[in-house]
């Protein structure tokens, strides 16, 4: 086998590109390739080859073994129902799933990062964290010490957690929001961007504002509302 593996990444949207950034800052894979369904994207995105769709990315890569090369996966979504939905499709079929962690991020040896996790530049993860499968902690956001982040949740860029805060699977914190040390955030809820959580939120539940406060559900999928700051 080759020194250093391939990474796949399937999704070459913003986020996608993002994950591809920060695994080549790392330095540890020869190369680092694409797959997205969407038919009008080109050769290649960004700096980066398109190897083709999600069906090729669940592929058990026979080409890729005969070439002798190791292949790692990553989903590369930002939205968390689908980055879940992959996840559970990728372990059902015994694909195990890389984690990411760009370089100029700080992760405790004594955090916990699950199985294809995202931690962005400027991230800092701290001792006692423990992070869930495909849990983005995007760029400049942080978790602090004792923080549970279950699976498929989304941290935005600069948030920050405060100590021993649990989050709830699939829960999006919008960008820049803070929730204070020993809350708790529901499963599927969503932070709004620049929030100030003093409260628990409950599951399913929409906050926004300064002390966070709920506010009416909008219009969408069931379990797949868009988020507050996209």
């Amino acid at each position: 086998m080759s020194a250093k593996p391939a990474l796949w990444i399937l999704g070459a949207g913003g986020h996608g590109r993002v994950v591809a950034d920060a695994a080549a800052a790392a330095g540890r894979y020869g190369e680092i390739a694409f797959f997205d369904d969407d038919a009008t994207l080109g050769p290649s995105v960004s700096r980066f080859p398109l190897r083709g769709d999600s069906q090729a990315f669940m592929d058990q890569s026979p080409a890729a073994k005969a070439a002798g090369v190791a292949v790692e996966r990553h989903i590369g979504i930002g939205d968390n129902v689908r980055r879940e939905h992959l996840a559970l499709r990728c372990e059902s079929l015994g694909l195990p799933l890389a984690s990411v962690v760009h370089p100029a991020a700080v992760v405790s040896v004594e955090a916990s990062v699950a199985s294809g996790c995202f931690v962005a530049a400027g991230a800092v993860v701290a001792p006692g964290a423990e992070l869930g499968v495909a849990t983005i902690v995007n760029h400049g956001a942080s978790v602090d010490h004792d923080g549970r982040l279950g699976r498929a949740v989304h941290v935005g860029p600069g948030a920050h957690l405060g100590g021993n805060v649990a989050v709830g699977d699939l829960a999006w914190i919008g960008l820049g929001a803070a929730v204070r040390h020993g809350a708790r955030i529901g499963a599927r809820a969503m932070v709004g961007a620049g929030a100030v959580v003093v409260a628990d939120v409950e599951n399913d539940a929409r906050v926004v504002g300064n002390p966070a406060r709920p506010m009416p559900a909008s219009p969408g999928a069931p379990g797949n509302p868009r988020p507050l700051d996209a």
